[in-house]
Order: C-alpha cells, then sequence, then structure tokens
C-alpha cells in the first residue's frame, strides 16, 4: 500500500509541475452577468496544495541506505573499502515492495501456452458408439466424452497471457531495496583479467572464490559492467554461480545469491543508477497547505477578471445594448464603466 501511495505521489507532482496555469480559458466562463461566488476551482487548488504536502512526506520516506563493502584483490587480500549508497524502501514496506516485484517477475516469465482439447475440439467422436436403450450400459453420445479414455478435457488449460504491470521506479526501488540489505554479505573486487589472459581456466575461477570466501556449494551472484572473454568461459561451467551485467540484472538472482560480488565499475554503476535521489525541487517546499491558500487566492483573481471579461464581451455583442446606447446618447463602449455602475443603474430605472 506504500508504494502506490508512493506512485499516487509521484503521479501528484507530475501533475502538478506540468500542469499550465489554474485559469483555462475565458470560453469556459459565461457570458451572462452573474454574481461571484465561491468556485469548486478554488477548494480543488487548496486540496492540491494538502496533496502536495502528502506526496512530499511519502518521497521522504524513501531513505538512502549506506554501507562500506570490502575491497579484495584477486588473491583474496583486502586492500581497500568502497561505499554502496542505495536507495532503499522503508522498512515497514520493504518486504511487500520486494515481494510484489518478485512475483511479477516470476509471472511475466510463464510463457502460457498450455493447450488442451476439449471434447469438441478432439479428433474422431461423431457417431453415437451404441443405441440409446436396450443394452443396459448408461448413454453414451459420443466416445470423445470427458469420462472415457481419449475424450475431451474438462476445463483443461488454454492459451493465456500471465504477465503483470509494474512501475518501472517500483522495481527499481525493489532491486536497490535487495541490494542494500544484502550488503553486509557483498565484496568488491579487483579486475582480474589479466589472471585470465592465457586462457579460460574454471579450475582457477573456483579457486578464486573460495579466497574470497565462498563455499563452493553456496550460491553467489557476480555483477560486472563487462566481462572479459575468458573470465566469462572461466565462470560459465559453474553452476552455483550467476554472472550478470546491467542487461541481465533480475531481483530473483540477487534474493537467491548467499554471498554477492562487484567490480569497482559495477558499484559506481549501482551508485549512479540505484542510489539515493535527492529531490531538490521538493527539499524546501514544505508548505504544501500554504502554496494551495495562494493557488486558491490566483484562481479567485482570475476567475473574476475573466468574469468582467465576460460581462463587457456580453454588453458589446448585445443588440440591446447597442440600442440603449443609441436611444440614451452613449458612447457605444459604454460598457466598460457597466460593472462599476451597474449598481447605480439599476436604482435609477427602479425609480424612473
Amino acid at each position: 500500500m506504500a508504494m502506490a501511495a508512493s506512485s499516487v505521489a509521484s503521479s501528484i507532482l507530475l501533475s502538478l509541475s506540468s500542469s499550465s496555469s489554474p485559469f483555462l480559458s475565458s470560453a469556459s466562463a459565461s457570458f451572462l452577468p452573474s454574481s461571484t461566488s465561491s468556485s469548486p476551482r478554488v477548494s480543488v487548488a487548496a486540496a492540491a496544495g494538502r496533496q502536495r504536502a502528502a506526496a512530499v512526506s511519502v518521497l521522504r520516506a524513501l531513505r538512502a541506505e549506506a554501507a562500506t563493502l570490502p575491497v579484495l584483490n584477486f588473491t583474496g587480500e583486502k586492500v581497500g573499502e568502497v561505499a554502496l549508497d542505495l536507495k532503499s524502501a522503508p522498512p515497514s514496506t520493504a518486504r511487500a515492495v520486494v515481494h510484489r516485484a518478485l512475483i511479477t517477475d516470476r509471472q511475466n516469465k510463464r510463457r502460457g501456452t498450455a493447450s488442451t482439447l476439449t471434447r469438441g475440439e478432439v479428433r474422431g467422436g461423431g457417431r453415437k458408439p451404441y443405441q440409446q436403450k436396450k443394452t443396459g450400459k448408461a448413454r453414451r453420445g459420443s466416445n470423445r466424452t470427458p469420462l472415457r479414455p481419449g475424450g475431451g478435457v474438462i476445463f483443461g488449460p488454454k492459451p493465456r497471457d500471465w504477465s503483470i504491470k509494474i512501475n518501472r521506479k517500483e522495481k527499481r526501488l525493489a532491486i536497490s531495496t535487495a541490494l542494500a540489505s544484502a550488503a553486509a554479505d557483498a565484496f568488491v573486487v579487483e579486475e582480474f583479467d589479466e589472471a585470465f589472459a592465457a586462457g579460460p581456466k574454471t579450475r582457477d575461477f573456483v579457486a578464486a572464490l573460495q579466497r574470497w570466501g565462498l563455499d563452493p556449494k553456496e550460491k553467489a551472484m557476480f555483477f560486472a559492467t563487462d566481462f572479459a572473454d575468458n573470465v566469462r568461459l572461466s565462470g560459465r561451467n559453474i553452476g552455483s554461480l550467476k554472472m550478470l551485467t546491467p542487461r541481465t540484472l533480475n531481483l530473483y538472482d540477487i534474493l537467491d545469491a548467499r554471498k554477492l560480488f562487484f567490480t569497482p565499475a559495477a558499484i559506481d554503476y549501482l551508485n549512479s543508477r540505484y542510489g539515493a535521489t535527492v529531490f531538490d525541487e521538493y527539499e524546501d517546499d514544505t508548505d504544501g497547505e500554504e502554496d494551495g491558500e495562494e493557488e486558491a487566492e490566483e484562481v479567485q483573481e482570475e476567475e473574476a477578471s475573466a468574469e468582467e471579461a465576460a460581462q463587457g464581451i456580453f454588453f458589446q455583442c448585445s443588440r440591446a445594448a447597442l440600442e440603449f446606447a443609441t436611444r440614451n446618447d452613449l458612447p457605444l463602449d459604454f460598457w466598460r464603466d457597466y460593472g462599476s455602475d451597474e449598481a447605480e443603474d439599476t436604482e435609477a430605472d427602479s425609480n424612473t
């Protein structure tokens, strides 16, 4: 639910930032003079301010998970440390975010091609196997009835689309949350392409994993921006190791791995793509309700000017107004002062 609130908050902020002036057009105003009343758009603007404040609070609920990972060389010695600063969902909703993304990822991989034949699709069965009566057996209309072997299938599977939708930002947040939670079992390994310059060697790769603290029976994930050909060939035959690149990084392999290994370039990539993002445009916007009130006042002023313009257009185009001006020797643009003298004219007409 918190992720849905975050999606709603993002849509609210997007609509507020991309919306045009709250005054739509003078064509939407009535051309007949009427008293200015409180417009529903005023309350909408005030509500938008409150929603904007709520959206900011939801976005600020996303917190940064900073971790320090040890840097190992090819021989397994620690040579330094590097920071992994990723954006993470709040602890109260992290499990739900990751679970939803995982279910979506697994379900979208279903092909949905299973198909069975009903009794109307199975070949044969057009002739009645025996007469209706006088046999002592149950009546049969076809040999392809689902009650007999070789017959159709009742309510069997048919091809269908199992895919479900997930927001791109929600999926990205789930991956960054999973990576942040696995930082305790993550290590950074210096580039070791030169160790396999002579050719691919799976045995040397397994020995290196053991030096890095990985049990050969444990599942592991090795993430790099790119693998040299000899390194990729050396590790692809290890059943417990997943070698991933930015194109193949997925949530399931992150959660399934017991230990995670990264290259320095991969850490830079993760910090740039999944790192903590500062919402500069909303950082100082804590007075959402005040902004809503200011927008409401602007709407009132613009609607008042629109109504005044509508009154002028009405009297300018009205035949009665032209006749009135001719009969009373008034200039044709007398309607410009109508808004200010409306009360006096009404009182004079009532006296006459």
